[in-house]
């Protein structure tokens, strides 16, 4: 019980943070915007913002119902650990986004290991409930 509460309070938190990637770039550009100047001078950021603001939408609408919605909890998961990689290597070999190795690649990091664990123990104690 208290570990589902967890769940839809991580899942609210994380979606409401997805839905401020624009604000965030605007205060710290160098941990969360990949170019220079204004966060709107870019249209693949402002794609990335658009793709992770309806995610944090579905995420916030998650947490009413997350067993319902696991998949798409698992992919959060797995994409955020995705991105991370791909940005941290990006990071490393341009020395001007190092930035990014304490803000976003973090970020992401932080996003799949809460809610990658809340999710195992929630489903393991669905399991055990059932034995």
């Amino acid at each position: 019980m208290a570990n589902d509460r967890m769940l839809r309070a991580a899942l609210l938190i994380f979606g409401v943070i997805f839905c401020l990637i624009y604000p965030l770039a605007m205060v710290w550009p160098s941990g969360w915007a990949w170019h220079e100047g204004s966060p709107a001078a870019n249209d693949y950021f402002l794609m990335i913002v658009a793709v992770y603001a309806v995610l944090g939408i579905f995420l916030v609408r998650a947490a009413t119902n997350p067993a319902g919605n696991a998949s798409l909890i698992w992919f959060t998961v797995w994409s955020s650990v995705a991105h991370a990689a791909v940005m941290a290597l990006a990071a490393l070999r341009t020395p001007m986004s190092h930035g990014h190795l304490l803000g976003d690649v973090p970020a992401l990091l932080l996003v799949a290991a809460v809610l990658g664990l809340l999710m195992s123990r929630v489903s393991a104690a669905d399991r055990s409930a059932l034995a």
